[in-house]
């Protein structure tokens, strides 16, 4: 570590510098308090050790200005004048610990690796927060689609409130990244955030794991244990496929939105909660409603923001820029790119598997690509399936077998001709069709296959 020791006793700061350099720390020493601060504008130290009484400004007053000009920095204070007071205030003006003379070097070099310990714990949450930052940036969820714009605005809009917030939509088209995204532009940032998948708990440990429980609530409870909203405490809670909550305890949940506070199992001793709550489902609540499996106090509790996510499917204009994002993503500094004709073999699959399943076909395709450009031919067959392709016909379209063959050939053409590069002789062998009707039906449709 830089470590800047302030000691005005020169024996005593010549003997503890040599002591920390030989454990391998950069030392600089001082001989009064006021010759720190121009030496700490230019470079920042790890730790200072300061002695308290020195000449000029004491080490308090040292230990004040230098957490307003470097609040990173740990202080370490020590003095010869014990007395509570003066450690009480040490620590209240952002001192780290105190420590009492005469002490053996062995205490300072054993503060100073729990400091270095401290300072790697910080160093390692900066990075955290800031991959979080990044990962989670309001961007991050961005599109060129006007619902993926609005659902934007939205969630600025809202991030910063206590609301609830409903997220639906599809398998894979981003519910949970939406739901990191409004945590980690809130004020709950530092917070914890929990997540809860309703789909895996068990009937049985349903509420347990919920609201918590008591020691000898039941068979197997040899100790109490906190629930996941006692955990989330001040934070978020995500609850991932609401539907799956069992209607029996779907009016405890009802009550925690109500009440902020639960009840463990096996006691009657409510627990008060300040949660965020973000839930998300694939299904129609409203449906469900209907058919008598789920409460509808509880879906307009929880309803209070709702936001439904589109399937990418009715969002084709943002398969370019998440195919390209997913790719830098996965491509580890490779200068990989796609070629303009292999986005049109992207946009005419239906993506049943939503941005998840493009997502992985990028990471696939960055690990398997043999150049620089991903071109139709990379893209695996599956993706080339007529059953596969998106339909546009409406219902009442559907019914036209001329205009269904018709925009299935189509589809099948464009897509042949994409996954050959162009080569029309490769398009129509992959087709298995002669040449010649290949071009017969191209001029048919007007196709530009050129």
């Amino acid at each position: 570590m830089k470590i800047f020791l302030a000691e005005d006793e020169r024996i005593l700061r010549v003997s503890l510098a040599d002591e920390l350099r030989d454990a391998g720390h950069e030392v600089f020493e001082f001989s009064q308090a006021d010759s720190v601060l121009p030496k700490i504008r230019e470079e920042i130290p790890d730790l200072l050790i300061t002695d308290i009484r020195m000449p000029g400004i004491d080490g308090l007053e040292l230990t004040e200005k230098v957490k307003a000009i470097a609040p990173d920095t740990i202080v370490v204070v020590m003095t010869a004048y014990t007395s509570v007071d003066t450690a009480i205030k040490a620590l209240k003006l952002g001192a780290y610990d105190y420590l009492s003379k005469p002490f053996r070097n062995e205490e300072i070099l054993h503060l100073t690796q729990r400091v270095a310990e401290l300072r790697d714990i910080k160093q390692d949450n900066k990075r955290l927060q800031s991959q979080i930052s990044q990962q989670f940036d309001f961007s991050s969820f961005g599109g060129e689609n006007q619902q993926i714009k609005k659902i934007f605005e939205l969630i600025k809009s809202v991030a910063h409130s206590n609301a609830s917030v409903l997220i639906t939509g599809e398998t894979g088209t981003g519910k949970e990244m939406l739901a990191n995204i409004i945590h980690y532009n809130s004020k709950r940032l530092n917070k914890p955030f929990v997540k809860v998948s309703c789909a895996i708990l068990a009937r049985e440990v349903f509420e347990s794991e919920l609201f918590g429980h008591e020691k000898g609530s039941f068979t197997g409870a040899d100790k109490s244990r906190k629930g996941r909203f006692e955990t989330a405490d001040k934070g978020t809670i995500y609850l991932d496929d609401i539907d799956d909550v069992p209607l029996e305890l779907q009016v405890k949940l009802l009550r925690v939105l109500q009440e902020q506070e639960v009840e463990p199992v096996g006691t009657t001793q409510a627990v008060n909660v300040d949660v965020r709550v973000i839930a998300s489902t694939k299904y129609d609540l409203k449906a469900l409603i209907k058919q008598g499996k789920f409460r509808d106090d509880l879906f307009y509790r929880l309803n209070v923001i709702p936001i439904h996510i589109p399937p990418l499917r009715e969002r084709k204009d943002d398969i370019r820029l998440l195919a390209k994002r997913f790719l830098n993503e996965f491509s580890h500094g490779q200068n990989l790119d796609i070629e303009p004709s292999t986005y049109s073999v992207l946009e005419n699959y239906a993506w049943p598997g939503n941005v998840r399943e493009l997502r992985n076909l990028m990471e696939r395709l960055a690990l398997t690509a043999k150049g620089d450009k991903i071109g139709p031919e990379d893209i695996p067959a599956e993706f080339l399936r007529p059953d596969n392709m998106i339909s546009e016909l409406d219902e009442t379209d559907q019914w036209d077998l001329e205009k269904v063959i018709a925009d299935t050939e189509i589809k099948l053409l464009q897509a042949a001709m994409a996954k050959s590069g162009g080569n029309k002789t490769r398009a129509s062998r992959l087709l298995k069709i002669p040449l010649s009707t290949f071009r017969t039906k191209a001029e048919k449709y007007n196709l530009d296959l050129s």
